[in-house]
């Protein structure tokens, strides 16, 4: 859990980070369409004041909306809630997981598929079925 937590704060970091310097990018690219601006009207031209990408997120609103998105959330906001879960297994440990790092060991369990049934309980089916 302490791991997962972390991970969750570094990535919530990097994405704060990310989101601000791309919203100080879009922020540049407006200062550029102004001077561009300025240039088109002083020598009579009309040299594009956008790239394509900076114009499409400026098109979109792309600076006040990172912007509104950074103001309304806090690193670490999210509150860390912890529920009791009746015990399930009797105690025993669970069998190690590859999505949290742990390395398997043994004979992997794989769940049937939807429908089928194991053969041992075959004759306890044929049983109920004929009461």
């Amino acid at each position: 859990m302490k791991r997962a937590i972390r991970l969750r704060a570094k990535a919530d970091q990097k994405a704060r980070r990310y989101v601000q310097l791309l919203a100080d990018a879009i922020g540049a690219a407006e200062d550029a369409a102004t001077q561009m601006n300025a240039l088109n009207q002083l020598y009579n031209v009309d040299v594009s004041t956008y790239t394509l990408l900076t114009q499409a997120l400026h098109a979109n609103s792309g600076q006040e909306v990172l912007a509104d998105h950074l103001a309304q959330s806090t690193p670490g906001e999210e509150a860390v809630l912890f529920n009791q879960v009746p015990d399930g297994n009797g105690g025993q440990e669970l069998p190690a997981n590859p999505l949290f790092g742990e390395v398997m060991t043994g004979t992997p369990i794989v769940p049937l598929p939807l429908g089928t049934v194991p053969v041992g309980d075959i004759a306890g089916l044929q049983k109920a079925d004929e009461a």
